[in-house]
């Protein structure tokens, strides 16, 4: 397990909010870390869920933001969803748009036509995000379903993240057709594997690396397109969430940010750790720290005490999954434990 982590690659998947940025700033470290990563000869795609703007809107706010990302860079949900429909059916096929301009450029631009009403008789339906999207939308897409129309969802996230906090996402909306016509869409989005495996493709890539701040999208996806995932915790997932992580969510690696990119791969895989020993009783974590393990300062105390959380789930995910007590031995797990919130 010799050099760092991304050695062992030829492209990163790198999800964008919690990830790459955080609203309209870039998140710790991510900067330098993405730079690097160029500056190595490995490639970088950025994967989103979002569907509602098009990956040269999705460019230009990196670029904002002081990245250099070009439209080839991005992929998208909704050009995920645009190529799942376009396997499926014949060119000019109609397909219903519930979503944004962006969704529906997506669908043209692989052959197909869009509509936006059940008269115009659509053999398929496409349903991602747009904060335009209303009961009439919904409505048409409801009768196209019932009709027979195959349905594809960009995505099935139940919630977005904004300013104003976590509002409902697209994943919402498919919950109401779902409902209404007791149907199940084809997901294209994370964390089925059509996105990634898009992503994947456009670099001709073949030891990809996923790297995101959820465990439901981003890692799950990871585990189903059968490649390694690094878990940074700049976003939605906490160490606690790590540590409690289903069977199918759980990432080969956990690091503060995207800065555990360069760091030893030792330094950022689940396993055994050194300076920790985990011991495993009735319903029950307990953390004790090598007596010989120094004094460290505050940058060391963090790297020490994400060692421990790898070092618990070494312990703990063979075993079970879901929420377990976790105990410190000494004062020294007792502060690695306060640092990651699991004490």
């Amino acid at each position: 397990m010799t050099g760092t982590l991304l050695d062992h690659h030829d492209v990163v998947l790198l999800d964008l909010d919690g990830t790459v940025y955080r609203g309209g700033q870039l998140a710790p470290g991510a900067d330098e870390a993405i730079a690097e990563v160029r500056a190595r000869g490995v490639l970088v795609r950025y994967v989103t869920n979002n569907a509602s703007k098009p990956a040269q809107a999705v460019s230009e706010h990196l670029n904002s933001l002081g990245l250099s990302a070009t439209t080839d860079e991005v992929s998208t949900s909704s050009q995920a969803g645009a190529a799942l429909l376009a396997e499926q059916l014949p060119a000019g096929a109609k397909v219903l748009v519930v979503g944004s301009e962006a969704l529906a450029d997506e669908v043209a631009q692989v052959g197909l036509t869009p509509v936006r009403e059940n008269a115009d008789e659509p053999v398929a339906v496409v349903q991602g995000h747009s904060p335009d999207t209303g009961w009439w939308n919904l409505a048409e897409a409801c009768l196209a379903i019932r009709d027979g129309a195959l349905w594809v969802a960009c995505n099935a996230d139940a919630t977005l993240p904004t300013e104003r906090g976590e509002l409902p996402g697209n994943g919402s909306m498919v919950a109401a057709l779902r409902a209404a016509t007791k149907q199940e869409p084809q997901v294209a989005g994370k964390p089925e594997r059509p996105l990634l495996a898009r992503a994947v493709s456009s670099a001709q890539a073949g030891r990809p690396l996923m790297v995101g701040d959820r465990l439901d999208t981003d890692i799950g996806g990871a585990v189903r397109s059968g490649m390694p995932s690094l878990m940074v915790l700049t976003g939605v997932g906490t160490a606690a969430d790590v540590l409690f992580a289903l069977v199918g969510e759980r990432p080969d690696h956990v690091a503060d940010d995207l800065r555990g990119l360069h760091l030893p791969q030792a330094a950022t895989v689940i396993g055994e750790q050194p300076g920790w020993k985990v011991r495993v009783g009735e319903g029950v974590l307990e953390l004790a720290a090598d007596s010989a393990q120094p004094q460290p300062d505050s940058t060391e105390a963090r790297a020490a005490a994400l060692g421990a959380l790898r070092a618990l789930c070494a312990a703990w995910w063979p075993l079970g999954s879901g929420p377990v007590e976790v105990r410190a031995e000494d004062s020294t797990s007792g502060d690695a434990l306060r640092e990651l919130d699991l004490g």
